[in-house]
């Protein structure tokens, strides 16, 4: 049995007006961590991760495991929605990762793609996926951040900062809308968790409207501020603690009055009472 990871983070968003300052820090620490505990890591930061890349190194991880191995990916970055276009949404959104290259590309990671990718993965590969992103807001369009700003920043991209005109949703007079309805926003991780293989998901905030991850500055660094307690409690527990206990210890810090964010544990009983890591 073997141990691998794919640590994505992404603060640099050219031609958003909505980059990070945490994400790099979150992909090397989870490394960092990860690897001190036998997984063999790769990561993708910054303009290492196009769309093309991350599709690619996905696959990769997933498609070299077998039977009995563990895969880990964590993403740290925006996330966003953008209108469906095969009827498979109810709420008419596909919910998406945000890589590197999206506004150059106009193209985002959707749970689709991500969703067929995973379906590659032999029998008994089992999932473990961290994002420290968020897939809830409602505005189309974002102003740009002040760069000087240090206070949270969601980690959501409106699809206004990277679709074309032509691709964004109407008003009923036809201009593009300055609002939609708020989509179910789940996390495109979602979709390829399996709860019958033994998969976890582990995610900054809650699914649905209203719910975002933050980019923080915590003792003068930069960070999710899911990442940085959920390393700082993995540091505390014992030998041995389940993903469950781990959890318990994470939202004793989240939701707090600075980042009003509560993470999420998913997957099955059994899953969820496993050893962290093992």
């Amino acid at each position: 049995m073997s141990k691998k990871a794919l640590c994505i983070g992404i603060n640099n968003y050219p031609g958003t007006h909505m980059d990070l300052q945490g994400c790099v820090n979150d992909a090397q620490d989870w490394a960092t961590a990860l690897a001190a505990r036998g997984y063999a890591t790769t990561s993708l930061l910054d303009s290492q991760a196009t769309k093309a890349a991350m599709v690619a190194a996905m696959s990769d991880v997933i498609g070299a495991a077998v039977k009995g191995d563990t895969v880990v990916i964590t993403f740290s970055g925006h996330g966003t929605y953008q209108p469906d276009t095969d009827g498979d949404e109810a709420d008419g959104l596909d919910e998406a990762l945000c890589p590197y290259d999206i506004q150059l590309q106009h193209a985002a990671l959707t749970d689709d793609e991500i969703h067929d990718i995973f379906l590659s993965r032999k029998a008994g590969v089992r999932l473990l996926l961290i994002s420290d992103s968020c897939h809830s807001g409602t505005v189309t369009r974002a102003a740009p951040a002040e760069p000087e700003a240090d206070g949270p920043r969601p980690r959501f991209m409106p699809m206004g900062n990277w679709l074309p005109d032509d691709q964004l949703p109407k008003n009923r007079s036809g201009g593009v809308a300055a609002h939609v309805a708020a989509p179910s926003s789940a996390s495109p991780f979602l979709r390829a968790y399996s709860r019958q293989l033994g998969d976890l998901l582990i995610s900054g905030c809650k699914e649905g409207p209203n719910n975002f991850s933050y980019d923080a500055r915590i003792n003068g660094r930069f960070n999710g501020a899911f990442t940085y307690y959920a390393l700082k409690t993995l540091k505390d527990m014992k030998p041995g603690a389940t993903y469950s206990a781990w959890h318990k210890a994470i939202v004793k810090y989240l939701p707090s009055a600075s980042y009003p964010q509560s993470p999420q544990l998913v997957g099955s009983r059994t899953a969820r009472g496993l050893k962290i890591f093992e």
